[in-house]
C-alpha cells in the first residue's frame, strides 16, 4: 500500500503518511475470530444512538460546490474559510461506537466577495487509509472498551499490530476533534495522535498534506487544544499517555521549532482534554477521570471517574525546562473538558472554565436511549494564589455550558465574560447560505482568513 519507511518524504516537519497494512491468511483468521466473538457476545439488536439522526455520518465527501444560494448578503470584507471538524465514520463499526470514535471530516465554507462555496473532506489519517485498504472497520473503538468484550477487542488490535495486519507506526488517531492554525499550517487534531496538516486551496477545497511530527522531535500524542499566544505567536501544547511520563509539556516557537519535552509527574494516567496559558504560566489539570483497563471486567468503560479524589491544578512558568517550579493546588472533585481563558491578576492566576461533576463518558456511547442525558457543565471562575497557596472557585452560570469561545486575540490575557439575553437579539440573520447536503453534529470550528491560505 505504501513505500519503504526509508523513502518517506518529510518537508517542513510534515511526514508523508503511507502505512503498510497487510492482507493475507493472518488477516482473514483474525477477522473470522473477531466476527465469531462479536456474533456470540455482542448485542447488535439496537441501533447505535451516535450513528442515528443527525449524528449519522454522511456517505461521501463533497467536492467544492460553488455559487450557493445566499439569502441576505455576506459581508464583502469576510474573505476566508470557516472550517468545522467532527466524527464521520466511513465504515460501519464491527461492534460498539462512541461519539468520539468517528473518522475526522472537515466541513468548510469558503467565503469570498459575498459568495459561498461548500466542501467536505476526510482528514486522511493513517487509520482511515488502512481501513480504505481493507474496505471495512479494523481499528478498535472507544465504544468497544467496556466489559470482558472490551478486553477482547483490545487484544484483537494488539494481535493485528503484532501480525503486521495493521501498521500502527503512524499512530491510530482520527483527527476528528479540533482545528488550530500555527506557523502557516492548519492542523486537524485528536488527542491520541499527532497533528495532521491541512491545506486550504483557493477554491475552498481541503487537502491533507501529512502528519506533523516536527522532524521526528514529537514522539508523544498532542492535545486537541493547544494554545497560540496572540502576542508572541508561540504555540503551547501537551500530550498525555497511559504509560510514564503520563503528561508531557511542549513549547513551539513562532518559527515552528518544537522545544525539548518537559515531563510532568502526576500519580496515575488520567484523561486531560484541555489546559490553559497566561502571559507567564501554563495551567495543567490532574482530574480523576482515570484510565483503568482492569475496571472493564466490571462492565465499566475503560475511563472511569473517581468522585472521592480532589481536583488538582498545576501552574508552571511557561518557559520552564523542567517541572521543578510547578505549583499544585487542590479544589473540590470535578472534571473539565474545556477551558474558556486564563490570566493573571496580582498574585493570582484566574481560570475561567466549564466545570462538570461526576462525568460518565458512557453517556455518549451505545444504543439509542429513550431519554438522552446531557453533561451538566457549569461556567466557573477559579483562582490560584501563587503567594499564599490558596485556591478558590465560584459558579458563574447554571448548566449546561461548554465549548466556550473567546476572541482569541485575548488568549492568556484578561477578558470579560459576557452573558447575553438571547430574547433581545435580532431574529434576522445577516445571511443564510443554503447547503447542498446535511452536515452532521460535530465538535470544534475555526475561521481561516484568506491571507493564511
Amino acid at each position: 500500500m505504501g513505500v519503504e519507511k526509508e523513502e518517506e518524504v518529510t518537508r517542513g516537519g510534515i511526514r508523508t503518511v503511507e502505512p503498510r497494512p497487510r492482507k493475507g491468511v493472518s488477516s482473514r483468521i483474525v477477522d473470522w475470530l473477531e466476527k465469531a466473538v462479536v456474533y456470540l457476545t455482542y448485542d447488535k439488536s439496537k441501533p447505535q444512538h451516535y450513528l442515528s439522526g443527525n449524528f449519522a455520518p454522511v456517505a461521501d465527501e463533497t467536492p467544492p460546490c460553488t455559487d450557493l444560494i445566499v439569502r441576505g448578503s455576506l459581508p464583502e470584507c469576510l474573505n476566508g474559510e470557516f472550517v468545522r471538524v467532527g466524527p464521520n465514520p466511513k465504515f460501519v463499526p464491527v461492534a460498539g461506537y462512541h461519539w468520539f470514535d468517528g473518522d475526522g471530516m472537515v466541513h468548510g465554507m469558503r467565503i469570498k466577495d459575498g459568495k459561498a462555496t461548500y466542501v467536505s473532506r476526510y482528514v486522511k489519517t493513517s487509520r482511515l487509509k488502512q481501513e480504505e485498504f481493507f474496505g471495512g472497520a479494523k481499528f478498535m473503538k472507544i465504544g468497544d472498551l467496556k466489559g470482558l468484550f472490551g478486553l477482547f477487542m483490545v487484544n484483537m488490535q494488539i494481535l493485528r499490530a503484532k501480525l503486521k495486519v495493521l501498521d500502527v507506526s503512524y499512530g491510530i488517531g482520527t483527527g476528528n476533534t479540533a482545528l488550530i492554525y500555527h506557523h502557516g499550517k492548519l492542523l486537524a487534531l485528536s488527542e491520541a495522535d499527532k497533528p495532521y496538516v491541512l491545506k486550504v486551496l483557493e477554491d475552498g477545497d481541503l487537502q491533507t498534506l501529512g502528519m506533523l511530527d516536527y522532524d521526528k522531535r514529537l514522539a508523544h500524542s498532542f492535545t486537541a487544544h493547544p494554545k497560540v499566544d496572540p502576542f508572541t505567536d508561540e504555540m503551547f501544547t501537551f500530550g498525555y499517555a497511559h504509560t510514564q511520563p503520563y503528561l508531557t509539556y511542549r513549547v513551539i516557537t513562532k518559527d515552528g521549532e518544537i522545544l525539548d519535552p518537559v515531563p510532568i509527574t502526576i500519580p496515575a494516567p488520567v484523561m486531560i482534554h484541555d489546559f490553559a496559558i497566561t502571559e507567564n504560566y501554563a495551567i495543567f489539570m490532574d482530574l480523576p477521570l482515570y484510565f483503568q483497563p482492569k475496571e472493564m471486567v466490571k462492565g465499566q468503560l475503560i475511563f472511569t471517574f473517581d468522585p472521592t479524589k480532589k481536583a488538582r491544578f498545576g501552574i508552571l512558568p511557561r518557559y520552564s525546562k523542567s517541572e521543578a517550579q510547578i505549583r499544585w493546588f487542590e479544589l473540590p472533585n470535578c472534571f473539565i473538558f474545556h477551558n474558556a481563558n486564563a490570566w493573571e491578576e496580582g498574585d493570582e492566576v484566574v481560570l475561567i472554565t466549564c466545570r462538570l461533576e461526576n462525568p460518565d463518558l458512557d453517556m455518549v456511547n451505545g444504543a439509542v436511549k429513550e431519554k438522552l442525558e446531557n453533561f451538566k457543565n457549569e461556567l466557573y471562575e477559579m483562582r490560584f494564589n501563587l503567594k499564599s497557596g490558596a485556591a478558590s472557585q465560584k459558579q458563574l452560570s447554571v448548566s449546561a455550558v461548554d465549548f466556550p469561545r473567546i476572541n482569541e486575540s485575548y488568549t492568556g490575557r484578561k477578558s470579560e465574560v459576557n452573558v447575553i439575553d438571547a430574547k433581545t437579539m435580532s431574529p434576522d440573520p445577516v445571511a443564510v447560505v443554503e447547503l447542498p447536503n446535511r452536515v452532521p453534529y460535530g465538535f470544534h470550528a475555526f475561521f481561516v482568513t484568506e491571507s493564511s491560505f
